[in-house]
C-alpha cells in the first residue's frame, strides 16, 4: 500500500518556483493599492470554487443535453448559475424581465462571448459599428487589429470633441449611412453612463441588432447603480469578473429569440467543453451579487471613483468628461509635464498600480499617451471609501510630481503599504 496521501502532495513540494511566484503575487495585491479598472478581488469563496475537482470534468454540450457521460454534478452547477444570473439580471430589466431572460455561461471570457455575437447574426464583410478603441471602445467592437475589424466592414463611431462623451447624432448618422448588422454598444476607457433606450431607437431606424457590451459595469449593473441594457438591448454580454466580482470567465445573456442562435455559436461554433470549475465560480458569485452587501458595494465604488475624480481635478489633472459615472476614471496628466506611460510606471513603484491610456483625441502615440486609466473597484472591496480615496488622491499628485525621485516613490510605497495593512483584501492570505 502507498504511503502517499490520498489528496496529495502540496504544490510548495511538487513546484515550489510557481509556488513562490503565487505568494509573491498573493504579497503584491496585498501590498499595493490596484486601481485597474477592470480587476478586482475574488472571494475565497469564488476562488474555491474555481480552484476545485470540477476542472477536471470535460463536459460538451448544455445541460441535459451533452456529449459525455458522468454530468449528474456538472448539469446542476451550470443550471445553477444560469438561474441565478437570471433572477440577478432578470429583475434590472426595462421588459420582458426574467422571463424573456437566456443565459449561457460557457464563453471563456468576454472576447470569445463577443465573437459569439459576430458568428451568430453575421457573415464575414458585414457592417458593424461600435465606439472606437481612441475614444475608450474595446477591441471587439471592429478594430482594426482584432479579427472583428478583418473579417467585417468596422465603421466606429467617437466622442465630441466639446466634452468627451458619445456623440449619439454621429452614431444615428453614421447608422443610417452605413446599415450596420450589428450595434455595438460597449466601452472599456467611457467614465459615464451609456444612453441604452437610444442606442435602441438608432438600432431600429436600420434594422440593426443591439448588442450590449457590459464587461465593465456588470456589477454595477447587477447592484442597479447603472442602467440596465436587460430588456432593451437583442445582446448582452460581460467578462464575469471586474466589478462583478467572479472568477475569469464569460457570459451571454439575450432575449429569448436569440437562444438558439447564440448557443450553437458558443458550442460548436467556437469552442469545445466548458470550463465547469469556472462556471461553479460564477455561480457563487452570482450569489454574493445578489445580496444587501453587494449593493452597498457597487454604490461605494462610484463613490469612490466620483471623490478621487473631485480630488485629482481640485490638485490640477485634466479628468476626461470631467468626473466619472462609474467606477473608472480616464485622467490626461499632461498638464502636470508628464505623458501617460512614465506616469503609470512611476506609480507602479509607488505601489499605486494603474495602466497608462490615450485620451479622446490624443495627440501622442498609443504606446505613450497622454493619459492613465484608473478605477475603483478593487480597492473598494477591501472595504476602503472616500477619506482613501483623499489620500490617494495626493499620492498621485506627488508621484508624478517626481517621477524619478526614488526616495519620493519608495516612501509613498511604505505609506500604501501601510494603509492597505489596515483594509485587508478578500480572498488573499495574509
Amino acid at each position: 500500500m502507498s504511503d502517499a496521501q490520498p489528496y496529495g502532495p502540496a504544490l510548495s513540494s511538487v513546484d515550489p518556483d510557481i509556488a513562490r511566484l503565487i505568494d509573491d503575487e498573493n504579497r503584491r495585491e496585498h501590498e499595493t493599492m490596484r486601481l485597474i479598472a477592470s480587476e478586482n478581488y475574488a472571494s475565497r469563496a469564488v476562488m474555491e470554487a474555481t480552484g476545485s475537482c470540477l476542472t477536471n470534468k470535460y463536459s460538451e454540450g448544455y445541460a441535459r443535453k451533452r456529449y459525455y457521460e458522468g454530468q449528474q454534478v456538472v448539469d446542476q452547477v451550470e443550471e445553477l448559475a444560469i438561474t441565478r444570473l437570471r433572477r440577478l439580471f432578470g429583475k434590472t430589466a426595462a421588459a420582458g424581465g426574467e422571463d424573456d431572460l437566456h443565459v449561457n455561461v460557457q464563453p471563456y471570457s468576454g472576447s470569445p462571448a463577443n465573437l459569439a455575437v459576430y458568428l451568430a447574426f453575421c457573415q464575414p464583410g458585414d457592417v458593424i459599428m461600435g465606439l472606437g478603441l481612441a475614444a475608450g471602445g474595446h477591441l471587439t467592437h471592429g478594430h482594426g487589429v482584432s479579427i472583428t475589424g478583418k473579417y467585417f466592414k468596422s465603421v466606429p463611431y467617437g466622442v465630441r470633441k466639446s466634452d468627451h462623451r458619445i456623440d449619439m447624432d454621429e452614431v444615428r448618422a453614421l447608422a443610417k449611412e452605413h446599415r450596420p448588422k450589428l450595434l455595438w454598444a460597449g466601452t472599456t476607457a467611457y467614465p459615464r453612463q451609456l444612453d441604452w433606450a437610444a442606442f435602441r431607437s438608432i438600432a431600429d431606424e436600420v434594422s440593426a441588432v443591439l448588442v450590449a457590451d457590459i464587461a465593465h459595469i456588470s456589477g454595477l449593473v447587477a447592484a442597479g447603480v447603472h442602467p440596465s441594457p436587460i430588456g432593451i438591448a437583442d445582446v448582452v454580454t460581460s467578462t464575469t469578473h471586474k466589478t462583478l466580482r467572479g472568477p475569469r470567465g464569460g457570459m451571454i445573456l439575450s432575449k429569448k429569440a436569440h437562444a438558439a442562435a447564440l448557443d450553437k455559436a458558443v458550442f460548436p461554433g467556437l469552442q469545445g467543453g466548458p470550463h465547469n470549475h469556472t462556471t461553479a465560480g460564477l455561480a457563487v458569485a452570482a450569489l454574493e451579487a445578489s445580496t444587501d452587501a453587494f449593493v452597498a458595494y457597487a454604490k461605494q465604488v462610484v463613490e469612490n471613483a466620483k471623490t478621487l475624480g473631485e480630488e485629482l481635478v481640485a490638485r490640477g489633472f485634466a479628468v476626461t468628461t470631467g468626473g466619472t459615472d462609474n467606477h473608472l476614471l480616464l485622467v490626461d496628466v499632461t498638464p502636470k509635464g508628464i505623458a501617460g506611460k512614465p506616469a503609470a510606471q512611476a506609480l507602479d513603484k509607488a505601489g499605486i498600480v494603474g495602466n497608462y491610456n490615450a485620451i479622446p483625441f490624443d495627440p501622442r502615440k498609443p504606446f505613450d499617451p497622454s493619459g492613465i486609466r484608473v478605477g475603483t473597484p478593487a480597492v473598494t472591496s477591501r472595504g476602503m471609501g472616500k477619506e482613501e480615496m483623499r489620500m490617494l488622491a495626493a499620492w498621485i499628485d506627488r508621484v508624478v510630481a517626481a517621477p524619478t525621485d526614488d526616495g519620493v516613490l519608495a516612501k509613498v510605497a511604505a505609506e500604501v503599504k501601510e494603509l492597505c495593512n489596515r483594509f485587508p483584501a478578500p480572498g488573499l492570505r495574509v
